[in-house]
């Protein structure tokens, strides 16, 4: 059982204390994810332990999880949590060999992967709990152009490095009246194993079947022009690198040029609101490895109106059954935070992500308490 301090906080402590839960919060994490000296707000019957706990993975979480981070110590005194965002695969390779207790994956766990943490997991399958819902933003640095629309077909010829030149007629058709410049494009892509990735191939390969022809994947398909690790890094590179595309999760756009990406006859720019239109719309995955596994199928290639298909669901991935009861008692009490309305707001707030709804939750929230 968790100890019985649910919620002893003081206000006081939480500010005085905040600058050193935000170095506990990633070990390789952004000095961007929370900004404002009072800390998130968290549930009236938080539950609190006492001890250390270890994720590592997705960096599309890093900005959320230092969130949901800060928001749980300043509320659990005696509570250390530790999140390394060195990608989802380096995090589920780390879960699989026991080093850390979750972690943070924007690719499911997949079958092979659930077989081999089995002995991690004393026996157990691994569940996915979908608890960060953002879309993903390709950005772009051209001087005086703040926003361009491009098309799935477009996209992938770009990624595939096939239309290689700004004022290229398939960019020019869809962006009449944008002074286009004759400069070379430069694609950037995840150096490292990304769910982003994943996600972002996925995308093409259902959105532009005729244009993309890699199957989706971490790891990118081809040899890249630019490459750079985690989504800060990509971000980074596009900032500094006149010419250059890339694709970042929402909460790493801070303020560069974004494109409108076309569904349908129509283009949608990115948002939040129009994320969560695919997201609400996901049926849970076929390949769940059990009734507690949620993760989801999106539909990458949707042409409903007004929603933004270039989405990302990142998950934690846990033991069903942990060998040491410590540890699954203290990964579903911050989970259970994160998932919470008031921790899903805080996530929002500072990335733009799409809270979970109401339905969800509570599938999610069945699924941790299976957790022994």
């Amino acid at each position: 059982m968790l100890p019985s301090n649910k919620r002893s906080r003081t206000h006081a402590a939480a500010g005085a204390a905040l600058a050193g839960l935000l170095l506990a919060a990633t070990a390789c994490g952004s000095d961007d994810a929370v900004r404002d000296a009072a800390p998130p707000a968290v549930p009236d019957d938080l539950e609190c332990f006492s001890g250390s706990l270890s994720g590592s993975g997705s960096s599309a979480q890093e900005n959320a999880m230092t969130t949901w981070i800060a928001g749980y110590q300043s509320a659990c005194d005696g509570a250390r949590i530790y999140y390394d965002s060195i990608g989802s695969g380096g995090g589920r390779n780390q879960f699989i060999d026991g080093a850390v207790t979750f972690a943070g994956t924007d690719a499911a766990v997949d079958p092979e992967e659930n077989a081999d943490a089995m002995e991690r997991c004393g026996g157990s399958d691994t569940i996915n709990l979908p608890a960060y819902a953002v879309a993903i933003a390709v950005v772009f640095n051209l001087d005086g152009v703040d926003s361009l629309n491009l098309r799935p077909d477009t996209i992938a010829g770009i990624f595939d490095q096939r239309i290689t030149r700004w004022d290229d007629p398939e960019i020019a058709e869809d962006n009449p009246g944008v002074e286009l410049p004759d400069l070379e494009i430069t694609p950037v892509n995840r150096a490292d194993d990304s769910g982003t990735t994943e996600n972002f191939t996925r995308y093409l390969e259902k959105a532009a079947p005729d244009s993309w022809g890699h199957e989706a994947d971490g790891q990118w398909p081809i040899t890249p022009r630019e490459s750079a690790q985690g989504n800060s890094g990509i971000a980074d590179t596009v900032k500094r690198a006149q010419g250059s595309i890339g694709y970042v999760e929402m909460s790493h756009v801070h303020g560069m040029s974004t494109v409108a990406v076309g569904v349908g006859d129509s283009f949608v720019e990115i948002s939040p609101e129009a994320a969560a239109q695919v997201v609400a719309d996901s049926p849970r995955s076929r390949g769940a490895t059990n009734e507690f596994d949620l993760a989801l199928d999106l539909d990458y290639g949707t042409t409903a109106e007004g929603a933004y298909p270039l989405v990302l669901v990142s998950y934690e991935a846990v033991c069903l059954d942990y060998p040491d009861d410590g540890e699954a008692e203290r990964v579903k009490a911050f989970l259970s935070y994160v998932v919470s309305p008031e921790g899903q707001q805080a996530a929002s707030d500072e990335t733009g992500s799409t809270p979970i709804n109401d339905a969800l939750r509570e599938r999610v929230l069945t699924s941790i308490d299976a957790v022994s």
